[in-house]
């Protein structure tokens, strides 16, 4: 019998010179596939929900728009539009009544003909998110349409509907008609049409620029100045995120009131800015 200590007999040994090392590598193995499997998960958990923000908000965002349409469609139905008896002398159009919301209530209908013929949204009060998810929300303490002042209104560039997804493309001189229950009020972004520069206004004030998000003074009484400050007229401004996908900055468009209300007893179908 032999005393010398067969090495290959003791436990755990393995074939080859490497052998001692194979159970770390075994361990390194297992930890790598183990990370790998987690990092595919986050991966699918990631591109799920960029899916849900793209698509699925704005399949949900589209139904609550429509039956923000059927609401607000019948509370102008159950006010009818009074007009003057037949055969009486013209009269001046009443001016448009002061308009009292609640928060999260739709209370106008907000058309861009550059974003499309058909392109409208309903408007609703408020800017937080649970307003936003529905479609443009009116900043609180803002002018309403057709006042003096600045009736300022901000809405998602992507997902939730994304209705100021093209926003960027606007130009200088074009309409941005705001239907109310009685009246349409055509308003038109600032700038030089001529040139196409958003610069081109004498008020100062641009048509279109790009802001931080802490540049509140966007939608003072008077675009840019200060927030309790006096009004200089009646202007409408958009406001949504820029760039695309990110929230680093606002993208901002600023419009002043064209002209006077129109009578919906007068043009049923809208003013000829709605052509474009």
């Amino acid at each position: 019998m032999s005393s010398a200590i067969d090495v290959d007999d003791r436990p755990g040994a393995t074939d080859g010179a490497d052998g001692p090392a194979r159970p770390r590598r075994d361990w390194v193995r297992t930890a790598a596939r183990g990370i790998g499997q987690t990092l595919i998960t986050f991966g699918l958990v990631a591109l799920l929900f960029v899916a849900y923000e793209l698509y699925v908000t704005d399949i949900i965002a589209s139904q609550q728009q429509d039956q923000l349409s059927e609401e607000i469609q019948d509370q102008w139905a159950d006010t009818p539009t009074v007009e003057a008896p037949a055969g009486s002398p013209p009269q001046a159009p009443a001016p448009p009544a002061a308009i009292d919301v609640g928060l999260g209530e739709p209370f106008a209908v907000l058309h861009i003909p550059r974003l499309g013929a058909d392109w409208n949204r309903v408007v609703v009060e408020g800017t937080a998110q649970v307003q936003l998810a529905q479609g443009p929300g009116h900043y609180l303490d803002t002018a309403m349409p057709g006042e003096e002042g600045n009736f300022a209104l901000a809405g998602h560039r992507v997902g939730r509907g994304s209705p100021f997804l093209d926003l960027d493309r606007m130009q200088p001189g074009d309409p941005i008609v705001v239907e109310t229950s009685d009246y349409w009020h055509v308003y038109r972004v600032l700038g030089d049409p001529a040139t196409g520069s958003f610069d081109g206004d004498p008020s100062g004030i641009p048509g279109q620029h790009i802001v931080r998000p802490e540049n509140i003074e966007v939608i003072s009484p008077t675009p840019g100045g200060a927030a309790g400050g006096a009004t200089s007229g009646a202007y409408l401004t958009l406001t949504t995120c820029h760039p695309k996908y990110s929230a680093q900055q606002r993208l901002i468009v600023h419009a002043r009131l064209d002209g006077a209300p129109l009578a919906k007893a007068t043009a049923p179908d809208g003013p000829p800015a709605l052509a474009g």
